[in-house]
């Protein structure tokens, strides 16, 4: 079969129906082969099974001889090895279903497994299958999103699907609305550069605000943010009250990155009232629990900001990317208006076509909202408010476990779905070093995949290094867990002891 078969027109549906199977064959091999949430071996061992794999193909494309050399081919040419001798770029190809095998077995093989309950380590979540079904769809189509000749029903599928969004974040809001964005990172940039638009000239933010925030202050110019002590991970008004004035833009964190903490929107944002500072809120992690009917009060005080960002490729189970950017005030989306004759005429937006390439920072950009609507159509808000629920309940239980475990410490109770933990040996002895290899010596044994924090628990408030489980899996149990706990303070155990007996400990 051809390689270079198109995905759409007549035929595209019948070509992919062919070669989808093949991928999935891959794809199965490959979860096979890999065994646990991640290959074992670290960084070394996938780069050294990479190039195995890509010098076995390599070297037959080119073709070498018994005597060393590249062998001739039919007409007499020699192939160079230095052009020819690339897994990633063959100068022959194998065809479609051979390569998707290949590669999507080696993929998997290769890949970190957020269906994997042991791949807990940042906020990364395993995909719906019906999103990622979606997904096949748009992009065989691919609509790209920045004129309406380009995407006729993407681009009224993304503004309905945004209009409910920004409801739902503002649901007493006269004219709210939202646009798509990359993710908590792109729309942390928004939020500033709309506060920037409206005459804010510095950020503030707490100590447990995303780095984005940082970055974003960077790369519009503005000063550095003006940083907020936290207490438990959680910004302090009072300390906050002290910083904000008419040219400042607040940051505050719906559910941190380190221990989904939430900060207490509701004093925030009177705060910034009185004050008469604009309020960004990054609930890329905790957003979602708006959905839900026994979690949304946890996020009163958000329809008070300025601007939101939500992501659903963390509490929404889709692919990356997915995020979305949420204002109040739609008349504040003005300020990414740009014009180009080719995309937005203003005859063209005159005569009744939408302008698209307002409602990004980017210009070509994929048709991320179809896979979110087609997602929240299947399963509604109140599906996945529950689908939130469950992880909650379960980082809850997991939490209750850590606390009885005699090898291990609880930071605190989880607010979201993070349980944040440290071996009691690391207090004992081997402190923060014995906490990082315990996370390296599972990582690279390919038990578990779990993360990292620092967290102002030492003495005199110094940071210390706890172990976290950022559990997004919602159809896990706390019981999946037990074990995973028994290994993390076993492996703790054994770090310690191989500590004690290593020449360079001594």
């Amino acid at each position: 079969m051809r390689a270079d078969g198109l995905a759409g027109g007549h035929d595209g549906a019948d070509r992919l129906a062919e070669l989808i199977p093949a991928a999935l064959r891959g794809m199965a091999a490959g979860v096979a082969e890999r065994g646990g949430p991640i290959p074992a071996g670290g960084p070394a061992a996938v780069a050294a099974a990479l190039m195995a794999e890509h010098g076995e193909n390599a070297t037959a494309d080119v073709g070498f001889d018994p005597a060393g050399g590249p062998a001739a081919d039919g007409a007499g040419r020699t192939e160079s090895p230095e052009v020819t001798a690339s897994g990633a770029l063959p100068r022959h190809g194998v065809g479609a279903e051979a390569a998707l095998e290949e590669l999507s077995r080696l993929l998997a093989a290769g890949s970190a497994d957020p269906a994997d309950p042991a791949c807990a380590a940042h906020l990364h979540c395993p995909p719906l299958a019906v999103s990622v079904a979606a997904d096949v769809v748009a992009s065989a189509l691919n609509p790209s999103m920045d004129s309406w000749d380009q995407a006729p029903v993407a681009s009224e599928l993304e503004r309905e699907f945004t209009a409910g969004i920004a409801r739902l974040c503002y649901p007493g809001a006269r004219e709210p609305d939202a646009v798509v964005t990359t993710g908590g990172t792109e729309s942390n940039l928004l939020g500033l550069l709309l506060a920037r638009e409206r005459g804010t000239v510095q950020a503030v933010c707490g100590a447990n605000a995303h780095h984005s925030v940082a970055r974003a202050a960077w790369l519009l110019g503005l000063p550095a943010p003006i940083v907020v002590p936290c207490a438990g991970d959680r910004m302090l008004p009072g300390a906050l009250a002290e910083v904000v004035s008419p040219r400042t833009v607040v940051v505050a964190t719906a559910g941190t990155t380190n221990t989904g903490t939430l900060d207490p929107l509701p004093e925030i944002a009177e705060i910034c009232r009185r004050a008469g500072a604009r309020l960004h809120v990054d609930a890329a992690y905790g957003g979602t629990a708006l959905c839900s009917d026994a979690l949304k009060a946890k996020l009163a005080g958000l329809d008070l900001a300025d601007s939101v960002a939500l992501d659903l490729h963390k509490f929404g189970w889709q692919p990356v990317a997915a995020g979305l950017f949420a204002a109040r005030e739609a008349a504040d989306l003005a300020a990414l208006t740009v014009r180009a004759e080719y995309l937005n005429a203003d005859d063209d937006t005159e005569a009744g076509l939408p302008d698209l390439l307002g409602r990004s920072i980017r210009t070509s950009r994929r048709p991320d909202a179809f896979r979110m609507a087609v997602t929240v159509r299947a399963l509604g808000t109140e599906g996945l408010g529950a689908l939130v629920e469950r992880c909650c309940a379960t980082a809850a239980a997991v939490a209750e476990d850590v606390e009885r475990h005699p090898g291990l410490r609880l930071w605190g109770p989880p607010e979201l779905s993070t349980v944040v933990l440290r071996p009691v040996v690391a207090d004992e002895a081997g402190g923060d070093e014995l906490v990082a290899r315990v996370r390296r010596a599972l990582l690279e044994a390919g038990t578990a995949v779990i993360g990292r924090a620092a967290l102002p628990t030492g003495p005199g408030g110094a940071d210390q290094l706890w172990l976290k489980l950022t559990l997004l899996h919602p159809h896990a149990t706390a019981d999946g867990y037990r074990p995973l706990l028994d290994r993390i303070a076993a492996t703790a155990g054994a770090e310690l002891v191989a500590g004690r007996e290593s020449p360079v400990a001594s």
